[in-house]
């Protein structure tokens, strides 16, 4: 595995694949993810890509996404984005292309525990 990228697959029965991208998703490290998105999108009937800790992402990072998503059309499966970070949402703007991908926003974080309140 490449050291500027972390894959990490968890898999939800044949319904719900989920793939976390962390670190840099560049040239260098597009054709893991695209091998790890392939099985993915081949094992389940929804495939979401978690970029929530996606520090990077080049023209061929988003060209891996978008082959993946060609390859999740044809096979009749979905493929959704999750918690899209600035520099993508930039990418996927300026390509004109953040209206192919069905994007979830990132989850809310767990509420604060309320504080303790002491009687005296």
């Amino acid at each position: 595995m490449n050291e500027a990228i972390c894959v990490s697959v968890e898999h939800h029965g044949p319904e719900r694949c989920e793939v976390t991208v962390a670190g840099e998703l560049d040239v260098l490290t597009a054709m893991e993810l695209r091998h790890v998105l392939q099985e993915a999108i081949a094992t389940a009937r929804v495939t979401v890509v978690d970029l929530s800790r996606l520090q990077f992402c080049d023209c061929t990072g988003l060209s891996a996404l978008l082959a993946a998503h060609r390859v999740a059309k044809e096979r009749g499966t979905a493929l959704r984005l999750r918690a899209v970070p600035y520099p993508l949402a930039r990418l996927l703007r300026l390509t004109r292309t953040g209206s192919v991908f069905a994007i979830d926003p990132a989850p809310a974080p767990a509420p604060a525990p309320a504080p303790l309140h002491r009687r005296a």
